[in-house]
């Protein structure tokens, strides 16, 4: 038998206040009518100073060792995506190590912006099969509040904070990750990105965007990679129960599932009420799905993603 790694649970996390595009519109140049038309995004949640990208992460992980049932002193790896730490070292995943009162686990964070989860899986998904670790801790979490430009108003619209975090128990079956794929391309670095870091301005800096670009560049690769993948999988679109995208845009999600000939009801979507909350999108959008009944056990998912970078990725699992 193959030895997988196999989702036992889920769980998310999000700030307490949540924001309308009405409330939103109080403070920046902009109506809820112009955000839903261009993204289908009608709320999203914003940190409080006492809420972190550490502190949403270990809620977020809490509640999907609660519904597997595992104790946090059987994880054996954190990792951890995201692309607004609370600190530039240490990890954050060390930090949530603490809070889930872990004395030892492997830990570290993974950087690939908003396919950042799909990397992390990846990465963990490695360890768990060759023997790492038997249970393992995948979480996207992000503050990205910390980091807009709330004076540009075609931006700062997009974004939300949250985190998710999946349970990985190894499991000999036919469950579990089935194929992962991932891409990067570094030449399109000024299409989106953050004007500041420790070696260069020595500042945080604001997220830059070309949107419409961005938009071009992400249904071409989303749509491939997602072909790709379930190549790997020996699987064809028609196989698949659930595409669990990344909550970027809601004309993304449309264009990418018409270029692959799925139907629209077999898209989890959530950007409508979390906005784009990077790489905790897609583990936020796949518990919304599992404690709302859409995902059921043996379901075939497939879960994708596309960043800054740019990079982007896929995951076939059966669940």
């Amino acid at each position: 038998m193959t030895r997988r790694a196999v989702i036992a649970g889920s769980g998310s996390a999000l700030p307490r206040q949540r924001v309308t595009n009405a409330e939103l519109a109080e403070r920046v140049d902009t109506s809820d009518e112009w955000i839903v038309e261009r993204t289908g995004i009608r709320a999203r949640h914003l940190a409080a100073p006492d809420e972190t990208t550490a502190t949403l992460a270990a809620d977020a992980a809490r509640a999907a060792l609660d519904m597997a049932g595992i104790a946090a002193t059987d994880i054996g790896l954190i990792v951890l995506a995201t692309a607004t730490p609370d600190q530039t070292f240490p990890s954050s995943a060390t930090k949530v190590q603490a809070m889930l009162g872990i004395d030892d686990c492997v830990a570290f964070d993974v950087h690939a912006v908003c396919t950042g989860f799909l990397y992390a899986l990846s990465v963990a998904d490695s360890m768990v099969r060759t023997g790492v670790a038997d249970h393992a801790l995948v979480i996207g979490a992000e503050t990205f509040s910390r980091i807009l430009d709330w004076e540009d108003r075609t931006t700062c619209v997009l974004f939300g904070d949250g985190a998710g975090a999946l349970v990985l128990k190894a499991e000999e079956g036919t469950r579990g990750i089935l194929a992962t794929r991932l891409h990067a391309d570094g030449r399109h670095n000024d299409l989106l990105y953050v004007d500041g870091g420790p070696s260069t301005t020595g500042t945080v800096g604001k997220l830059r965007m070309k949107g419409r670009e961005v938009f071009r560049h992400a249904v071409v690769n989303l749509s491939a990679v997602l072909g790709e993948v379930l190549g790997a999988a020996g699987l064809e679109p028609a196989d698949v129960d659930w595409v669990v995208p990344h909550q970027a845009n809601a004309r993304i999600l449309d264009a990418t599932a018409k270029k692959l000939g799925l139907p629209p009801e077999k898209i989890v979507v959530t950007v409508d009420q979390h906005a784009n909350t990077s790489a905790a999108s897609v583990p936020l959008a796949f518990d919304t799905a599992v404690r709302d009944g859409r995902i059921k056990r043996g379901d075939l998912l497939v879960l994708e993603a596309m960043g800054g970078g740019f990079t982007w990725g896929a995951a076939a699992v059966r669940y």
